[in-house]
């Protein structure tokens, strides 16, 4: 009977301890998880996409820079510069994306992981790029065979078509009409020739060419 009794009290300890235990582990789990996953999301950097001059001149502090494309877009030189390659008086082109089923375009992701950094660059973007009404996050991938892009979410500046968000908006034009324009436009920044040279050296550098839609 008494042995009965002890191995009743053994057995009862030990279920005791195992369930005391388990919610000790299992409290464990849930906070240090929580923790972990808030940590991630307040540490989550933040990806740029950059298919102009934000490939040669990032203009901000980054981490890290990848070489690769997005999908469905094209880069095209229909997009009024009045602040940068020229006035709004003879307003110069510079690149923005439109969508294009099928095709890719090629620039440079740019990583920022430091909370600092990221409003730096945030504020320095918006003042830069000022002319370009939209923001989408797009998929980002470095390898042309694979399905699975490298990184999502990465966010990229474009300018729209829509006259009423987007005044500066050209639209597009012939080739000639496009390259006289470009050779006669300067502003702040320096000449619009000079950007079109600028990104025909840099796309060459990623193995990559200008090519001017109209």
């Amino acid at each position: 009977m008494l042995s009965s009794f002890i191995c009743s009290l053994f057995f009862l300890t030990q279920f005791r301890l195992s369930f005391s235990l388990s919610q000790y582990c299992l409290t464990k789990f849930l906070c240090c998880g929580s923790s972990r996953n808030s940590n991630h999301i307040i540490k989550m950097a933040m990806w740029v996409f950059g298919y102009g001059s934000l490939i040669w001149k990032a203009g901000f502090n980054y981490d890290d820079r990848l070489v690769g494309f997005i999908k469905d877009y094209r880069r095209v030189f229909y997009q009024g510069s009045t602040d940068h390659r020229g006035t709004p008086e003879y307003p110069g082109r510079t690149v923005t994306l439109e969508p294009a089923p099928g095709e890719v375009c090629w620039g440079a992701a740019y990583k920022i992981s430091k909370e600092e950094d990221k409003e730096t660059a945030i504020t320095y973007l918006e003042v830069r790029e000022k002319q370009y009404d939209k923001k989408a996050y797009v998929d980002f991938f470095t390898d042309p065979l694979a399905t699975t892009p490298a990184i999502s979410g990465v966010m990229v500046y474009i300018a729209s078509p829509d006259k009423k968000l987007n005044p500066n908006y050209l639209g597009p034009a012939s080739i000639e009409d496009i390259a006289k324009q470009i050779v006669r436009a300067e502003g702040p920044s320096g000449p619009n020739r000079e950007y079109l040279f600028q990104l025909e050296k840099a796309l060459l550098q990623i193995g990559q060419v200008v090519k001017i839609n109209t």
